[in-house]
């Protein structure tokens, strides 16, 4: 299977994360990504993509033990690189494919990736319903293709607002802080908030 297109667009109505990939065969997989699957699955794929861009560098080995400020710095330099050389305007065919994993897209329930010896990122999406077969789509991205890949879900991630669960909240302005001291024995005890 040869990749074409991608498409990944946040549907506010269903909560959820719609991922097309159109072939070369004029074939179109469908995948519904939830919130809970991409709590984990952002930061896997971060830190893949960014391991995975390192070991392309000449100097792959010796990066291993660099520090990590220099290894992201070199990551997002790839990145941006990639980016500048992405099309994200070409808009996605809509035409009707052939749908091999038919019409109502696989909702994932676990995703396995898997960097290959070779270059490549292999990605196996599951749908491991309860009740019913299971389904599963794999496929094998590139370094330019992952890159774009995870630009079109960062993308989605901001229109969905689920960015903001990713990581700590800060405490906004002005709101008391969480400890406050005892003036008695100057030691701190928690404060609850709720």
């Amino acid at each position: 299977m040869h990749i074409h297109q991608m498409s990944v667009t946040y549907l506010p109505e269903q909560d959820r994360i719609l991922m097309r990939i159109n072939t070369t065969d004029a074939e179109e997989m469908r995948l519904w990504l939830t919130r809970r699957l991409m709590m984990g699955l952002w930061p896997l794929l971060s830190r893949m993509l960014t391991d995975h861009l390192l070991k392309l560098e000449s100097a792959g080995a010796s990066l291993q033990t660099a520090d990590d400020e220099l290894r992201k710095m070199l990551a997002e330099f790839r990145k941006e690189e990639f980016l500048r050389s992405a099309d994200f305007e070409t808009p996605y065919n809509e035409t009707r494919s052939k749908l091999p994993l038919g019409e109502e897209p696989l909702l994932i329930t676990d995703v396995d990736a898997t960097p290959l010896p070779n270059g490549p990122l292999r990605l196996s999406f599951n749908e491991r319903p309860a009740n019913g077969s299971p389904r599963s789509f794999q496929m094998e991205l590139e370094a330019k293709l992952m890159q774009g890949l995870m630009h079109l879900l960062e993308q989605s991630l901001n229109q969905s607002g689920w960015r903001d669960a990713f990581s700590p909240a800060a405490a906004p302005a002005g709101e008391p802080s969480v400890t406050e001291d005892d003036q008695s024995t100057g030691l701190r005890k928690p404060r609850y908030l709720n």
